[in-house]
């Protein structure tokens, strides 16, 4: 089992990714996406993408071992793009991203949570929070199990 202090990180990024999704949900291509509401979706889910590069950079090494499938590196030097290159970030690229990878990114973060020590009152009460409110779903499962 892994720390506790892991699991703040995976649910941020957990939350993270479902504002994407919410974000981006309704657009077919890179181009409504990007110009959508002044940019304001693509803005938005840029800056959460941020998010989730920065706490992957800080979830136990030994854990994200675990979980070969998932381009750890990669995810963190997006980050360190993004920080970095505004102006240079393709929305094509970002739109791909969102699209093809977050949902695997998903998976794996709600499978990495069987593998980190902590109490269940804790996670209720954190998703019980404003910022982590489209997290529900994990209370659901876990009262789902027998």
């Amino acid at each position: 089992m892994y720390s506790k202090n892991n699991l703040i990180y995976i649910l941020t990024i957990l939350e993270s990714i479902e504002k994407i999704l919410m974000y981006s949900n309704e657009f077919e291509n890179s181009e409504n996406f990007f110009q959508a509401n002044d940019q304001m979706n693509f803005n938005a889910s840029y800056t959460l993408l941020l998010t989730i590069g920065e706490d992957v950079k800080k979830i136990d090494s030994g854990l994200k071992q675990k979980f070969t499938d998932i381009p750890w590196k990669q995810i963190a030097s997006l980050r360190d793009r993004l920080a970095h290159d505004y102006r240079g970030i393709d929305p094509e690229i970002t739109y791909s991203i969102i699209k093809n990878y977050l949902p695997d990114l998903k998976a794996t973060a709600i499978q990495m949570l069987e593998d980190i020590e902590y109490e269940e009152d804790i996670l209720v009460k954190v998703i019980s929070s404003d910022f982590y409110k489209h997290l529900s779903y994990l209370i659901e499962n876990k009262k789902k199990k027998p």
